[in-house]
């Protein structure tokens, strides 16, 4: 029986081709942190020390959920209720949070520099040590959260007043 040999070009072209298409597919996949919850009950769930990356969370329950030391960089929270939420030392950097409900959130410690946070309600938020450097917010709510920010924050050293630009 004869064997048959295959050219080396179409060999070499074949398999390069193939890792070409690997590259492409796994090099554009989304981030494996990267998750879906839009609009699921998480009441009370634990998230704590996760990195939650770019995940969404949009109109979600997340009443009493753990938070705490989560990595929450890019995350959206738009509408979501997260009504006496523990984000304590959570990151919440560039994280969208328009339209959520935090009231009685425990925000201590946590870094939301560049958040969106346009129409969040921080009613009764706890917010020592939090960092809101160059976070958008309403006016109304600016000075609301300016009646009770103190602490510095420890990751980044810059004080919550200071950050909220409080008279």
């Amino acid at each position: 029986m004869k064997q048959v040999r295959w050219p080396s070009r179409l060999v070499k072209t074949a398999i390069l081709g193939t890792m070409l298409c690997l590259t492409l597919f796994f090099g554009f996949a989304a981030p494996v942190s990267a998750t879906d919850y839009n609009k699921r009950s998480l009441v009370g769930e634990d998230f704590s020390g996760k990195d939650l990356t770019d995940s969404s969370f949009s109109s979600a329950n997340l009443r009493n959920a753990n938070f705490k030391n989560a990595s929450l960089q890019g995350v959206t929270f738009f509408s979501a209720n997260l009504d006496s939420a523990n984000l304590e030392g959570a990151d919440l950097r560039y994280a969208t949070l328009g339209s959520a409900r935090l009231s009685r959130a425990n925000l201590k410690n946590a870094i939301l520099e560049g958040a969106f946070a346009t129409n969040a309600r921080f009613k009764g938020a706890t917010i020592e040590g939090a960092d809101f450097t160059d976070v958008l917010l309403r006016r109304d709510v600016q000075e609301e959260l300016c009646e009770r920010a103190s602490g510095t924050n420890p990751t980044t050293g810059r004080k919550t007043r200071e950050t909220l630009f409080c008279s």
